[in-house]
């Protein structure tokens, strides 16, 4: 029998990591996904908002009124970007004799004492060390009656502790970081998105400017103004606007046939909702059942709501390291405090009856337009009924869907969690496919197949999402009928060829989104496959390139290369699908901003004013300036 070798196992093999080199090795463990930038929640994002984040619980404390952010490019112009974020607040200032402790000592801060920060909104003593550690240079300022403390650091590690010396300046605290470009490889900050989340900040908390590159955002209604400047549509009654010490409300009714929402807790953007949401949704349908008298179907009473939900609670729990989901089920950490639950049904018990009752207009609006949400119900049910019947033969799996081994919706969570990874390929015709499906990791990618050109579903009712084969299929395998709650990919991923028609696909798969399940879209799940249109290759080396520049950068750099333009998904064999799909994913997020007016751009771009949007199309023809002019030909 054979001697069996064992490894030796002493003292040697045990390591400690300072913390800083525990936050490098595993950046994933403080600020979720690195991701390049495209993304709200990519990681340069969450860094931005962790130092924001300590300066706005001290505003809640109801210390300094305004936060300046600056995030600029400060590299030559031609050279690669080098991008600098400085956050300056004018709070009480970190103490002195704290602010190496503060900046790179774990589990160090004040946010430990409830009579210091009640609701605090930070990382408890993480989030300023993970941008200090994921950043290649950090530097922090205390401001503080008449003193300043300065310190310098490097991916972590002190480069310079400073004296303390007088200053002229105001109390609060000043820090300026340059993300690590060794670990965020190629990222960029977009200019919207930063604003964004600023703007957040000011609804949320009423008073407060944020000063953004030098434009100031302050809002004087809060959470009203929010729902207003998001909204999609326009509100058949004026917002309602309730509030207490620890929940504040905004909600209204529009005439289309979506729920709307937007959710916070202790100012963090919740995208994927949570118990706060479930409670909400759960105690409007109540309350509004009780103030109309009559068991309307929960699903009448909240199609067509838009509401913001804002809540404040003790120690808050999150189901994910980017707090993206609420999972406290307490409005404080002590089992015997109040539930969420509970405590959302008493405020709209009490507040929301009580408006109802004083503004019996808005009441009168609203009941019509449950009334409406009925008929159009009861109206679909039998369109619904053959829908399924008909999708009971069409059999979703196997044909239209290969799906994965994990869920969004696994209830289990294991050691090697990786639900936030799955994700779904929506593609166009059997050969792109079967190169994904064959290239994919099969535990958390699926893979759908649509048959031919999808329908334009601008303009048309819901019925056509059950009428429709191919949309009622999707529907079903994203299983987002009820809610995007049900969603089982965290991802939803348009994989086109990059030619006219595949263009035209994404517009009218993003159409489809856009008209009935925009919270795909809104709740940052949607996104575009970028694949590449070039492979370049030698006989040492192969590069591919996703545009005519990397194309000609890698002919350049490669001698003697053959390049080959890729016409569709199709054409990639699975080997080389596996690194466009894999850690090497390259992806657009589809986001819904602002100031975009979707009716509007999709009455533009997919409506039946065809000659107009013909003459947009001549007049913005760009021609490339390398084409031989026809007269010189003839």
């Amino acid at each position: 029998m054979a001697e069996v070798a064992t490894q030796q196992y002493t003292e040697d093999n045990i390591k400690t990591l300072e913390w800083w080199e525990h936050i490098r090795r595993r950046p994933g463990m403080y600020i979720g996904k690195l991701g390049d930038g495209g993304s709200s929640d990519d990681g340069i994002y969450v860094l931005l908002k962790e130092v924001i984040d300590n300066s706005i619980d001290e505003f809640m404390m109801g210390n300094g009124k305004k936060i300046i952010v600056d995030v600029e490019n400060t590299a030559p112009e031609g050279e690669p970007r080098h991008w600098q974020v400085s956050i300056r607040d004018y709070g009480r200032g970190i103490p002195l004799g704290s602010v190496v402790d503060v900046s790179s000592k774990m589990n160090t801060g004040g946010k430990y004492d409830s009579e210091a920060f009640q609701k605090s909104i930070g990382l408890n003593g993480v989030g300023i060390k993970a941008v200090n550690a994921l950043s290649t240079s950090f530097v922090i300022e205390s401001f503080r009656d008449g003193q300043c403390k300065r310190v310098e650091y490097s991916r972590g590690l002190i480069v310079k502790e400073h004296d303390v010396t007088a200053t002229t300046e105001k109390n609060g605290t000043h820090v300026v970081f340059t993300p690590d470009d060794t670990v965020f490889e190629k990222y960029d900050y977009r200019m919207d998105v930063v604003q964004r989340m600023l703007k957040n900040y000011t609804y949320l908390n009423k008073g407060l400017t944020m000063c953004f590159n030098g434009e100031n955002f302050k809002s004087e209604e809060g959470v009203v103004d929010l729902l207003r400047d998001n909204m999609t549509e326009e509100p058949l009654y004026p917002i309602i606007h309730l509030e207490d010490q620890d929940l504040e409300i905004a909600l209204t009714h529009c005439n289309h046939d979506r729920e709307e929402y937007y959710t916070f807790c202790n100012g963090q953007h919740t995208t994927q909702g949570g118990t706060h949401l479930m409670a909400f949704k759960e105690a409007v349908v109540k309350t509004i059942r009780d103030f109309l008298g009559k068991n309307y179907d929960a699903s009448d009473i909240r199609t067509g709501m838009a509401a913001v939900v804002s809540i404040r609670v003790q120690e808050p729990v999150f189901e994910s390291q980017t707090k993206t989901k609420l999972g406290s089920k307490n409005m404080a950490p002590d089992e015997s405090s109040v539930t969420i639950k509970t405590y959302v049904q008493n405020f709209l018990s009490k507040y929301l009856d009580d408006y109802l009752h004083r503004n019996l207009t808005v009441g009168d609006i609203m009941s019509k337009k449950i009334q409406q949400n009925e008929e159009e119900r009861k109206d679909i049910q039998g369109v619904k009924k053959a829908a399924r019947e008909k999708a009971k033969k069409a059999s979703l799996n196997n044909t239209k869907l290969r799906d994965c081994r994990i869920h969004l919706t696994d209830k289990e969570k294991d050691k090697n969690d990786r639900r936030e990874e799955t994700a779904i390929f929506i593609t166009e015709g059997n050969s792109a496919s079967g190169s994904i499906t064959k290239s994919r990791d099969a535990n958390v990618q699926a893979v759908f197949s649509l048959r031919g050109k999808p329908l334009n579903t601008f303009g048309l009712k819901r019925d056509i999402v059950y009428k429709n084969e191919e949309f009622y299929l999707l529907q079903a395998a994203l299983d987002i009928e009820d809610g995007i709650e049900g969603l089982r990919y965290n991802k939803v991923i348009i994989a086109t060829d990059a030619d006219v028609d595949g263009m035209h696909i994404r517009l009218l798969m993003m159409t489809f989104f856009l008209q009935f399940f925009p919270d795909v879209i809104r709740n940052g799940h949607l996104f575009i496959l970028q694949t590449p249109l070039f492979r370049v290759r030698n006989k040492k080396k192969t590069v591919y390139c996703y545009s005519e520049e990397e194309r000609d950068k890698a002919a350049n750099q490669l001698a003697g290369a053959e390049i080959t333009r890729f016409k569709g998904l199709g054409e990639i064999n699975p080997e080389e699908f596996k690194g466009f799909i894999g850690d090497n994913i390259r992806l657009n997020t589809v986001e819904m901003r602002q100031a975009d007016q979707v009716r509007e751009l999709l009455q533009f771009y997919m409506g039946q004013n065809t000659s107009q949007r013909q003459d947009f199309i001549i007049d913005n023809l760009v021609i490339e300036e390398d084409l031989v002019d026809i007269q010189d030909v003839m």
